[in-house]
């Protein structure tokens, strides 16, 4: 059966390709006759029958002309048909797409470049830094004023109000009142209050800016100390209070970043304190500054007043320093000087002119990330009852007055950060001081209370301080501070009640919009106090003993949740331990202490 098709397909092919050959063929054999072969007419009749049925093709597609044609009736003739050309494809090599006449160039616009003309600033610089303006809380109402009341264990109330005109930024007026008050259990008389109240107002303009306040502060407590191997057989503690009266004034021009700037303020503050007895102070500093920016180069003045007076039953002094810091500074692509000098001259009680060096230096050892900082400095430190009352309220009458002299303070170390959201700063320092202050109990005279000496001398005090805070975000912040100190001193055997090492250390976490929690750590090392005790043999002087004061460890803890927008409650843990620390000789602190209440914003 394929052999069968084969055979036909073969035939079509044949018929195809053959026929027209054959039918070209007749015609030319019309067109050039033979002309001695009579024999073949037969096929010239055929010849005419064709041609009667086709039309004759164009005159230009046959050519008649003959070259070297051979004599007539040779057999080697030669014809020459001319015919034009149909070629046949198939549909498969057919292209059936039409060509695109659409134009699709594309359009160039033309460039222009425009130069910017600025200079290039490095962000390496030593610049001051612009304040960051506090972004919107969208999801909570803003309030101006809020308060809080607590009550607890220890007898302990608590109260804070806070009231202000509002979100005015040219404008801030506004008031204040905070109190606080415990009461021991085990000890009579361990009475402490606290009581604070003032007014305060800031005023923004185009050029200056102007701040002010008002404070009264009272501070009662008992002389409730005593020792517990040695009780007195009467013991009706004495009572003690501080009253403060403080207030202050300033203008400055505002800060603008312009070139050859001009700025310069001014403050005058003061207070009036006395006690439950017959001790006062009343204080006056007025100071200011001014200073002229130079391209690169600072040049200014500092310079301060100092007026105040110190009475008590045995005596009053009037005890005043006046100061100069003519000053240069240096700022460029990585590093600050500062240079000067601090002149500081007393009169009062005392009559002294001295000149110490005023020098700092900054340079940035890795970019952005850590500076090296060194400083020179020396100045007068006034002796003030309310300084000296305000670290140990246990202080017996008639303070001797002298003022501390830091002759030469070096300082220097490495600040910056080390990670994102974690800063750093260590500082090593070596300060020669003279007439050093400490605390004494001066139990032969008055068995529960404490007097101020001086090192007769110059005291050598080196250490290190060391700051660590790391910010992980707005709802977690962890810091702590570690101090160390070795004092050389000229004419003490120790260095009394002045702890050789501290630490501070804190946290706060917000655990949710609504939930905070916070903490606190405090440690400090042990200190040396003295005593005295009656001599062995008449006439000799009273034999001094040196007492230790254990160091101790006091941990407490907060915790806020708000109920809403308005309402938190509140609670405060202090002294978790419960231990008997002793900041000073024979006047323990309180034991573990708890306390909570509720606040409204308003």
């Amino acid at each position: 059966m394929k052999l069968r098709y084969l055979y036909t397909l073969f035939a079509l092919v044949t018929v195809f390709y053959i026929t027209p050959a054959y039918a070209q063929h007749k015609k030319a054999t019309k067109k050039h006759p033979a002309k001695a072969a009579t024999r073949k007419a037969p096929a010239k009749k055929t010849a005419n029958k064709q041609t009667a049925q086709k039309p004759a093709p164009p005159a230009a597609a046959t050519d008649t002309t003959k070259k070297n044609q051979p004599p007539a009736g040779s057999l080697a003739e030669q014809i020459i048909i001319n015919t034009s050309y149909k070629p046949v494809l198939a549909d498969a090599v057919k292209i059936r797409r039409n060509p695109d006449l659409s134009d699709k160039t594309p359009f160039k616009a033309p460039l222009t470049y425009v130069t910017l003309d600025k200079r290039l600033e490095r962000n390496t610089d030593i610049k001051q830094l612009d304040a960051m303006k506090m972004p919107k809380e969208l999801d909570s109402i803003p309030s101006n004023n809020y308060a809080k009341l607590g009550l607890g264990n220890l007898k302990t109330s608590y109260g804070e109000i806070y009231v202000n005109n509002g979100q005015d930024e040219a404008l801030q007026v506004g008031a204040y009142a905070k109190h606080i008050a415990q009461s021991g259990q085990n000890i009579y008389r361990q009475n402490d209050d606290r009581d604070e109240v003032g007014v305060f107002g800031k005023a923004t303009g185009d050029e200056n800016a102007f701040n002010g306040r008002i404070d009264y502060q009272r501070h009662g407590t008992y002389f409730y100390g005593y020792d517990p191997a040695n009780p007195p057989t009467s013991f009706n503690p004495l009572a003690q209070h501080f009253n403060t009266i403080s207030a202050a004034a300033e203008v400055k021009k505002n800060y603008k970043d312009v070139p050859n700037d001009f700025t310069y303020a001014f403050k005058a503050d003061g207070y009036i304190w006395d006690n439950a007895f017959q001790a006062k102070e009343s204080n006056l500093v007025v100071s200011g500054f001014l200073n002229e920016t130079i391209n690169q180069f600072y040049a200014g003045l500092n310079a301060s007043l100092d007026l105040s007076t110190q009475k008590d039953s045995l005596y009053s002094y009037n005890n005043s320093i006046l100061r100069l810091n003519p000053y240069l500074k240096f700022q460029g692509d990585n590093y600050k000087i500062d240079a000067g000098v601090n002149i500081a001259k007393e009169f009062g009680f005392s009559s002294r002119i001295f000149i110490f060096p005023a020098a700092k230096l900054e340079f940035q050892v890795v970019p952005k990330y850590i500076r090296l900082f060194a400083e020179v400095r020396g100045d007068v430190n006034k002796s003030s009852l309310k300084d000296f009352t305000d670290v140990n309220p246990f202080l017996e009458p008639n303070i001797n007055i002298i003022n501390s002299v830091d002759k030469l303070d070096l300082s220097a170390g490495l600040k910056g950060t080390i990670a994102p959201g974690l800063g750093f700063k260590g500082t090593i320092f070596r300060n020669s001081v003279k007439n050093l202050p400490m605390f004494v109990t001066d139990f032969n005279n008055t068995f529960n209370k404490f007097t101020v000496i001086y090192d007769d001398g110059n005291a050598i005090v080196t250490g290190f301080n060391g700051e660590l805070d790391y910010r992980a975000s707005d709802d977690f912040d962890l810091f702590g501070r570690a101090e160390f100190r070795n004092y050389q001193l000229a004419s003490q055997p120790e260095a009394w009640n002045l702890p050789k090492f501290k630490l501070t250390a804190g946290t706060t976490i917000h655990l949710t919009k609504q939930l905070s929690i916070n903490g606190t750590l405090l440690y400090r090392g042990n200190t040396y106090d003295r005593t005295f005790s009656a001599p062995l043999t008449i006439g000799q002087p009273p034999v001094e003993h040196v007492v230790l004061i254990s160091g101790f460890a006091d941990l407490s803890g907060g915790v806020e949740y708000k109920i809403n927008s308005r309402i938190s409650v509140f609670g405060q843990v202090n002294n978790i331990l419960n231990t008997t620390n002793q900041v000073w000789l024979y006047y323990p602190n309180y034991g573990f202490n708890i306390f909570g209440g509720v606040g409204i914003h308003f």
